[in-house]
Protein backbone atom coordinates (compact mmCIF):
# COMPACT_ATOMS: atom_id res chain seq x y z
CA UNK A 1 0.00 0.00 0.00
CA UNK A 2 1.22 3.53 -0.79
CA UNK A 3 2.12 5.87 2.07
CA UNK A 4 -0.56 8.18 3.47
CA UNK A 5 -0.01 11.92 3.03
CA UNK A 6 -1.60 13.94 5.83
CA UNK A 7 -3.19 17.07 4.35
CA UNK A 8 -5.75 17.65 7.10
CA UNK A 9 -4.11 20.91 8.31
CA UNK A 10 -4.21 22.34 4.78
CA UNK A 11 -6.43 25.44 4.94
CA UNK A 12 -8.06 27.11 1.93
CA UNK A 13 -6.33 30.23 0.69
CA UNK A 14 -2.80 31.24 -0.16
CA UNK A 15 -0.02 30.91 2.38
CA UNK A 16 3.60 29.82 2.52
CA UNK A 17 2.53 26.42 3.83
CA UNK A 18 -0.11 26.09 1.13
CA UNK A 19 2.41 26.91 -1.59
CA UNK A 20 4.76 24.30 -0.16
CA UNK A 21 2.03 21.66 -0.48
CA UNK A 22 1.28 22.65 -4.06
CA UNK A 23 4.95 22.40 -5.05
CA UNK A 24 5.85 19.20 -3.26
CA UNK A 25 2.84 16.90 -2.90
CA UNK A 26 2.02 16.34 -6.62
CA UNK A 27 5.40 14.64 -7.07
CA UNK A 28 5.05 12.23 -4.14
CA UNK A 29 3.33 8.89 -4.62
CA UNK A 30 0.82 8.27 -1.86
CA UNK A 31 -2.79 8.33 -0.73
CA UNK A 32 -4.08 11.78 0.23
CA UNK A 33 -5.85 12.22 3.56
CA UNK A 34 -7.58 15.58 3.36
CA UNK A 35 -10.79 17.50 3.95
CA UNK A 36 -13.30 17.37 1.12
CA UNK A 37 -15.49 20.15 -0.25
CA UNK A 38 -18.05 19.41 2.47
CA UNK A 39 -15.48 19.70 5.25
CA UNK A 40 -15.41 15.97 5.89
CA UNK A 41 -12.24 13.85 5.69
CA UNK A 42 -11.62 11.81 2.56
CA UNK A 43 -8.86 9.55 1.29
CA UNK A 44 -8.01 10.03 -2.37
CA UNK A 45 -5.55 8.26 -4.67
CA UNK A 46 -2.86 10.47 -6.20
CA UNK A 47 -4.51 10.73 -9.62
CA UNK A 48 -7.64 12.30 -8.12
CA UNK A 49 -5.87 14.91 -6.01
CA UNK A 50 -5.85 18.51 -7.13
CA UNK A 51 -3.35 21.05 -5.74
CA UNK A 52 -6.21 23.55 -5.38
CA UNK A 53 -7.51 23.97 -1.82
CA UNK A 54 -11.17 23.04 -1.26
CA UNK A 55 -13.61 25.91 -1.57
CA UNK A 56 -15.87 25.01 1.33
CA UNK A 57 -16.31 27.49 4.16
CA UNK A 58 -15.75 25.68 7.48
CA UNK A 59 -17.96 26.36 10.47
CA UNK A 60 -16.65 27.69 13.76
CA UNK A 61 -15.71 24.29 15.29
CA UNK A 62 -13.74 23.23 12.21
CA UNK A 63 -12.03 26.62 11.93
CA UNK A 64 -10.92 26.25 15.55
CA UNK A 65 -9.66 22.72 14.95
CA UNK A 66 -7.77 23.75 11.81
CA UNK A 67 -6.26 26.86 13.32
CA UNK A 68 -4.72 25.01 16.23
CA UNK A 69 -3.86 21.80 14.37
CA UNK A 70 -6.40 19.84 16.38
CA UNK A 71 -8.40 18.81 13.34
CA UNK A 72 -7.49 15.14 13.73
CA UNK A 73 -9.25 14.90 17.10
CA UNK A 74 -12.67 15.63 15.64
CA UNK A 75 -12.40 12.82 13.10
CA UNK A 76 -12.77 9.05 13.44
CA UNK A 77 -9.90 8.19 11.14
CA UNK A 78 -10.08 4.45 11.77
CA UNK A 79 -13.66 4.45 10.49
CA UNK A 80 -12.49 6.36 7.44
CA UNK A 81 -9.90 3.66 6.74
CA UNK A 82 -12.54 0.97 7.01
CA UNK A 83 -14.80 2.75 4.54
CA UNK A 84 -11.90 2.69 2.10
CA UNK A 85 -11.22 -1.00 2.67
CA UNK A 86 -8.05 -0.45 4.68
CA UNK A 87 -6.77 -1.39 8.10
CA UNK A 88 -4.39 0.53 10.29
CA UNK A 89 -1.71 -2.17 10.17
CA UNK A 90 -1.61 -1.81 6.38
CA UNK A 91 -0.26 1.76 6.61
CA UNK A 92 3.45 1.66 5.89
CA UNK A 93 4.19 5.31 6.63
CA UNK A 94 2.58 8.72 7.02
CA UNK A 95 4.06 11.90 5.59
CA UNK A 96 2.94 15.38 6.61
CA UNK A 97 4.15 18.49 4.73
CA UNK A 98 3.15 20.35 7.90
CA UNK A 99 4.55 20.32 11.44
CA UNK A 100 1.75 17.91 12.41
CA UNK A 101 1.87 14.23 13.22
CA UNK A 102 -1.29 12.14 13.44
CA UNK A 103 -1.22 11.73 17.21
CA UNK A 104 -3.92 9.07 17.13
CA UNK A 105 -1.63 6.67 15.23
CA UNK A 106 1.72 6.78 17.05
CA UNK A 107 2.43 3.16 16.05
CA UNK A 108 2.74 4.10 12.36
CA UNK A 109 6.14 5.52 11.24
CA UNK A 110 5.64 9.22 10.52
CA UNK A 111 7.64 11.91 8.76
CA UNK A 112 6.68 15.54 9.46
CA UNK A 113 8.05 18.84 8.18
CA UNK A 114 9.17 21.73 10.40
CA UNK A 115 9.21 24.95 8.40
CA UNK A 116 10.26 27.14 11.30
CA UNK A 117 9.92 27.73 15.03
CA UNK A 118 9.28 31.45 14.62
CA UNK A 119 6.39 31.64 17.14
CA UNK A 120 8.84 30.77 19.93
CA UNK A 121 11.17 33.68 19.20
CA UNK A 122 9.09 36.29 17.33
CA UNK A 123 5.48 35.45 18.03
CA UNK A 124 2.56 37.54 16.82
CA UNK A 125 0.28 36.17 19.53
CA UNK A 126 0.39 34.41 22.88
CA UNK A 127 -1.79 31.67 21.41
CA UNK A 128 0.81 30.86 18.76
CA UNK A 129 3.55 30.81 21.38
CA UNK A 130 1.55 28.48 23.63
CA UNK A 131 0.76 26.16 20.75
CA UNK A 132 4.42 25.75 19.87
CA UNK A 133 5.59 25.57 23.44
CA UNK A 134 2.97 23.11 24.75
CA UNK A 135 1.45 21.33 21.75
CA UNK A 136 4.16 20.91 19.13
CA UNK A 137 6.44 18.82 21.43
CA UNK A 138 3.75 16.10 21.24
CA UNK A 139 4.01 16.07 17.47
CA UNK A 140 7.80 15.89 17.68
CA UNK A 141 7.63 12.91 20.02
CA UNK A 142 5.18 11.00 17.80
CA UNK A 143 7.14 11.66 14.61
CA UNK A 144 9.71 9.04 13.68
CA UNK A 145 11.69 11.55 11.64
CA UNK A 146 11.45 15.27 10.93
CA UNK A 147 12.35 17.33 7.88
CA UNK A 148 13.92 20.74 8.50
CA UNK A 149 13.93 23.10 5.54
CA UNK A 150 17.31 24.58 6.53
CA UNK A 151 20.22 23.78 8.83
CA UNK A 152 19.10 26.73 10.93
CA UNK A 153 15.72 25.09 11.55
CA UNK A 154 17.47 21.80 12.29
CA UNK A 155 19.53 23.51 14.99
CA UNK A 156 16.36 25.04 16.41
CA UNK A 157 14.75 21.60 16.57
CA UNK A 158 17.71 20.23 18.51
CA UNK A 159 17.35 23.09 21.00
CA UNK A 160 13.64 22.25 21.09
CA UNK A 161 14.51 18.77 22.32
CA UNK A 162 14.51 16.70 19.11
CA UNK A 163 17.41 14.27 18.73
CA UNK A 164 19.67 15.26 15.85
CA UNK A 165 19.63 11.77 14.34
CA UNK A 166 15.87 12.10 13.75
CA UNK A 167 16.27 15.26 11.64
CA UNK A 168 16.92 15.46 7.90
CA UNK A 169 17.66 18.82 6.25
CA UNK A 170 15.87 19.13 2.89
CA UNK A 171 15.89 22.72 1.57
CA UNK A 172 12.98 24.14 -0.35
CA UNK A 173 13.10 23.81 -4.11
CA UNK A 174 11.88 26.00 -6.94
CA UNK A 175 11.04 25.67 -10.62
CA UNK A 176 12.54 28.21 -12.99
CA UNK A 177 9.66 28.99 -15.32
CA UNK A 178 10.85 32.04 -17.27
CA UNK A 179 14.06 33.40 -18.79
CA UNK A 180 15.86 35.58 -16.23
CA UNK A 181 15.74 39.36 -16.28
CA UNK A 182 19.01 40.54 -17.84
CA UNK A 183 19.04 44.18 -16.73
CA UNK A 184 17.06 46.37 -14.30
CA UNK A 185 14.01 48.09 -15.76
CA UNK A 186 13.73 50.67 -12.98
CA UNK A 187 14.97 51.72 -9.56
CA UNK A 188 11.88 50.22 -7.96
CA UNK A 189 12.14 47.89 -4.96
CA UNK A 190 9.78 45.17 -3.78
CA UNK A 191 9.22 43.29 -0.52
CA UNK A 192 6.87 40.33 -0.05
CA UNK A 193 5.98 40.19 3.63
CA UNK A 194 3.02 40.19 5.99
CA UNK A 195 2.94 42.90 8.66
CA UNK A 196 4.23 40.45 11.27
CA UNK A 197 6.86 41.01 13.95
CA UNK A 198 9.49 38.73 12.42
CA UNK A 199 9.26 40.44 9.02
CA UNK A 200 10.75 43.60 10.58
CA UNK A 201 9.20 45.96 8.04
CA UNK A 202 10.01 49.10 10.09
CA UNK A 203 13.64 48.50 9.07
CA UNK A 204 12.64 49.02 5.44
CA UNK A 205 11.01 52.33 6.30
CA UNK A 206 14.19 53.43 8.10
CA UNK A 207 16.17 52.48 5.01
CA UNK A 208 13.89 54.38 2.66
CA UNK A 209 13.95 57.40 4.98
CA UNK A 210 17.75 57.45 4.79
CA UNK A 211 17.72 56.79 1.05
CA UNK A 212 15.42 59.74 0.38
CA UNK A 213 17.61 62.03 2.50
CA UNK A 214 21.00 60.82 1.24
CA UNK A 215 20.07 60.41 -2.44
CA UNK A 216 17.14 62.72 -3.24
CA UNK A 217 17.35 61.81 -6.93
CA UNK A 218 16.19 58.25 -6.26
CA UNK A 219 13.16 57.91 -8.52
CA UNK A 220 11.97 54.45 -7.59
CA UNK A 221 9.10 53.12 -5.49
CA UNK A 222 9.17 50.53 -2.73
CA UNK A 223 6.13 48.27 -2.90
CA UNK A 224 5.44 46.08 0.14
CA UNK A 225 2.99 43.29 -0.70
CA UNK A 226 1.49 41.42 2.23
CA UNK A 227 -1.48 41.12 4.54
CA UNK A 228 -1.96 43.40 7.51
CA UNK A 229 -0.95 42.29 10.96
CA UNK A 230 0.20 43.44 14.36
CA UNK A 231 2.53 46.06 12.91
CA UNK A 232 0.14 47.59 10.39
CA UNK A 233 -0.67 50.70 12.45
CA UNK A 234 3.04 51.30 13.14
CA UNK A 235 3.86 50.96 9.45
CA UNK A 236 1.16 53.44 8.55
CA UNK A 237 2.67 55.99 10.95
CA UNK A 238 6.16 55.41 9.59
CA UNK A 239 4.79 55.75 6.09
CA UNK A 240 3.32 59.18 6.80
CA UNK A 241 6.59 60.30 8.40
CA UNK A 242 8.75 59.70 5.30
CA UNK A 243 10.15 62.73 3.46
CA UNK A 244 8.29 61.51 0.34
CA UNK A 245 5.58 59.03 1.35
CA UNK A 246 4.40 58.47 -2.23
CA UNK A 247 7.55 56.45 -2.91
CA UNK A 248 6.27 53.62 -0.70
CA UNK A 249 3.12 51.61 -1.38
CA UNK A 250 1.51 49.13 1.02
CA UNK A 251 -0.40 46.54 -1.01
CA UNK A 252 -2.47 43.83 0.65
CA UNK A 253 -2.37 41.34 -2.24
CA UNK A 254 -2.38 41.05 -6.02
CA UNK A 255 -2.95 38.29 -8.61
CA UNK A 256 0.02 35.98 -9.12
CA UNK A 257 0.69 37.06 -12.71
CA UNK A 258 0.76 40.72 -11.69
CA UNK A 259 3.02 39.92 -8.74
CA UNK A 260 5.52 38.12 -10.96
CA UNK A 261 5.52 41.04 -13.41
CA UNK A 262 6.07 43.48 -10.54
CA UNK A 263 9.03 41.54 -9.16
CA UNK A 264 10.63 41.23 -12.60
CA UNK A 265 10.23 44.98 -13.16
CA UNK A 266 11.95 45.83 -9.87
CA UNK A 267 15.64 46.52 -9.38
CA UNK A 268 15.82 44.33 -6.25
CA UNK A 269 13.80 42.41 -3.70
CA UNK A 270 14.22 43.36 -0.04
CA UNK A 271 13.83 41.22 3.08
CA UNK A 272 14.44 42.69 6.54
CA UNK A 273 13.31 39.64 8.54
CA UNK A 274 14.72 38.96 11.98
CA UNK A 275 13.54 35.34 11.98
CA UNK A 276 12.87 32.92 9.12
CA UNK A 277 12.95 29.22 8.47
CA UNK A 278 13.89 29.67 4.81
CA UNK A 279 12.48 32.96 3.37
CA UNK A 280 11.12 31.61 0.08
CA UNK A 281 10.47 35.02 -1.60
CA UNK A 282 14.24 35.57 -1.71
CA UNK A 283 14.65 32.36 -3.72
CA UNK A 284 11.68 33.28 -5.91
CA UNK A 285 13.33 36.59 -6.82
CA UNK A 286 16.60 34.83 -7.64
CA UNK A 287 14.78 32.43 -9.96
CA UNK A 288 13.70 35.51 -11.95
CA UNK A 289 17.23 36.95 -12.03
CA UNK A 290 16.41 39.75 -9.56
CA UNK A 291 19.11 40.71 -6.98
CA UNK A 292 18.24 40.58 -3.29
CA UNK A 293 19.14 42.89 -0.39
CA UNK A 294 18.50 40.97 2.81
CA UNK A 295 18.96 41.13 6.55
CA UNK A 296 22.05 39.67 8.16
CA UNK A 297 20.48 36.71 10.00
CA UNK A 298 21.71 33.09 10.25
CA UNK A 299 19.37 31.47 7.74
CA UNK A 300 20.08 34.17 5.15
CA UNK A 301 23.82 33.65 5.60
CA UNK A 302 23.37 29.88 5.34
CA UNK A 303 21.59 30.02 2.00
CA UNK A 304 22.64 33.29 0.35
CA UNK A 305 26.16 34.16 1.50
CA UNK A 306 27.51 34.25 -2.08
CA UNK A 307 24.63 35.88 -3.91
CA UNK A 308 23.00 38.64 -1.85
CA UNK A 309 23.91 41.92 -0.17
CA UNK A 310 23.34 42.08 3.60
CA UNK A 311 22.29 44.83 5.99
CA UNK A 312 21.84 44.80 9.80
CA UNK A 313 18.35 44.33 11.21
CA UNK A 314 18.51 47.10 13.81
CA UNK A 315 20.48 50.08 12.49
CA UNK A 316 19.07 53.48 11.49
CA UNK A 317 18.64 52.42 7.85
CA UNK A 318 21.95 53.83 6.62
CA UNK A 319 23.33 50.45 5.53
CA UNK A 320 20.28 49.56 3.45
CA UNK A 321 20.24 53.00 1.85
CA UNK A 322 23.88 52.63 0.88
CA UNK A 323 23.23 49.19 -0.69
CA UNK A 324 20.39 50.59 -2.80
CA UNK A 325 22.58 53.48 -3.97
CA UNK A 326 25.47 51.17 -4.83
CA UNK A 327 23.22 48.77 -6.73
CA UNK A 328 21.58 51.63 -8.64
CA UNK A 329 24.94 53.01 -9.75
CA UNK A 330 26.80 49.79 -10.48
CA UNK A 331 25.44 47.77 -13.40
CA UNK A 332 28.23 45.19 -12.98
CA UNK A 333 27.25 44.55 -9.37
CA UNK A 334 23.62 44.09 -10.41
CA UNK A 335 24.65 41.55 -13.05
CA UNK A 336 26.87 39.60 -10.65
CA UNK A 337 24.13 39.30 -8.04
CA UNK A 338 21.60 38.31 -10.69
CA UNK A 339 23.85 35.54 -12.03
CA UNK A 340 24.81 34.15 -8.61
CA UNK A 341 21.22 34.16 -7.46
CA UNK A 342 20.14 32.31 -10.57
CA UNK A 343 22.83 29.68 -9.97
CA UNK A 344 21.46 29.06 -6.48
CA UNK A 345 17.90 28.76 -7.79
CA UNK A 346 19.03 26.22 -10.38
CA UNK A 347 20.73 24.13 -7.71
CA UNK A 348 17.60 24.00 -5.52
CA UNK A 349 15.10 22.31 -7.79
CA UNK A 350 11.69 21.03 -6.74
CA UNK A 351 12.56 17.68 -8.31
CA UNK A 352 15.58 17.34 -6.05
CA UNK A 353 13.48 18.26 -3.02
CA UNK A 354 10.74 15.75 -3.90
CA UNK A 355 13.27 12.97 -4.48
CA UNK A 356 14.82 13.61 -1.06
CA UNK A 357 11.41 13.56 0.68
CA UNK A 358 10.37 10.40 -1.18
CA UNK A 359 13.60 8.72 -0.11
CA UNK A 360 12.82 9.50 3.52
CA UNK A 361 9.29 8.11 3.14
CA UNK A 362 10.61 4.89 1.61
CA UNK A 363 13.06 4.51 4.47
CA UNK A 364 10.21 4.87 6.96
CA UNK A 365 8.10 2.28 5.12
CA UNK A 366 10.89 -0.26 5.54
CA UNK A 367 10.56 0.10 9.32
CA UNK A 368 7.09 -1.54 9.26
Amino acid sequence: MAPLINLLPWKPGHSGFGSYVQRVVPGIDGLRLQLGCDGQPVIQPPRQWSPVPPTWAPGLPMRFLQRYSLVQHGIRLSTLLERNGMKLDQLEAIYSPFFDALLCWPEVPQLITCHDLTPLVASNSSKAWLRYRLWQPLHCRVATRLIAISRYVADQLVEFGVESDRIEVIPNGIQIQRPPVLAPFSHDLVALARHDMNKNLPALFRGIDQLQRQWPQWSGTLRIIGRGGRQTSLLQRLHKGLPRPKQVELINAMPQAELVALVRASMALLSASTEEGFDYPVLEAKAEGIPTLISDIPVHRELHSEGSLFFPVDDDGTALARLVIDLSRDQTLWGQLSLRGLELARSLSVERQVDAISSQIRALARLC
